[in-house]
Order: structure tokens, then sequence, then C-alpha cells
């Protein structure tokens, strides 16, 4: 470790260090960049962003709460998305995702808003 003189200079803590020092600060931070490096590399996941990754008919029952038996009565009756290669199938998480949304049913509430809103345009045409 490098004996050096701190000041601060914007928020931030440097330290001066001399010509002499140079050399070793240099290794010093070196050997810091490979550790950072080395420790992103092993929790680095794989570079297919987690979005754009295929899963299987098992792990979308998981996901969507159905049986495996059920997902493939949808994939069947084509009403759910999905992709087949060599008789296997694939399935996109975020469109699985936005396929159980889109079922989403309006509350009494939000069809009430909408009915006043028709209401009250339609008065006025």
């Amino acid at each position: 470790m490098i004996d050096c003189t701190y000041f601060q200079l914007n928020n931030c803590y440097m330290c001066t260090i001399t010509f002499e020092q140079l050399p070793s600060a240099i290794a010093q931070l070196l050997s810091k960049v490979d550790r950072l490096e080395s420790l992103l590399m092993e929790t680095k996941p794989s570079c297919v962003p987690e979005e754009d990754k295929l899963i299987t008919i098992h792990q979308a029952a998981e996901i969507l709460d159905l049986s495996v038996t059920t997902i493939y009565g949808l994939v069947h009756r084509r009403e759910v998305p999905h992709q087949k290669k060599r008789k296997r199938l694939y399935f996109s998480k975020p469109e699985l995702l936005d396929w159980a949304r889109s079922g989403r049913r309006k509350t009494n509430a939000e069809i009430d808003a909408e009915v006043n809103t028709y209401l009250s345009t339609k008065k006025r045409a």
C-alpha cells in the first residue's frame, strides 16, 4: 500500500503521490482492475438479455400458474404466443406476460367512468 497525503477536491478525496511512488501505484491499480474484472466475469450472467431468452413449457406453466396440460391446450387452440422448433415448444416471457395481461377485465368503477364519459360527450353532440 502506498503512503500518500489525502486532500479533498469536489467532495472527493484525492491522494498525492510522488514520482517515485508512481510505478507502485500503477501496479496496485492494475491489480484492483484485474480483481474487478474477475468479479464481474463471475457474477455476469450470459450475454443474452433476460427478455430475449426463450423458456420451456414447464417454466411457462410456472410463470402463468397453470398446469402443463392447460398450456398444451392453449397452444393447440393457438391462444397463447409460442414458438415450435423440432417438436419442442418455446415461449417468450415478455410475450407471455403481455398475453396474460391482455385478458384483464375492467372494474365496475372503470366501466362506470367510461359510461359517464361517453354519455357526457354524446349529450354535446
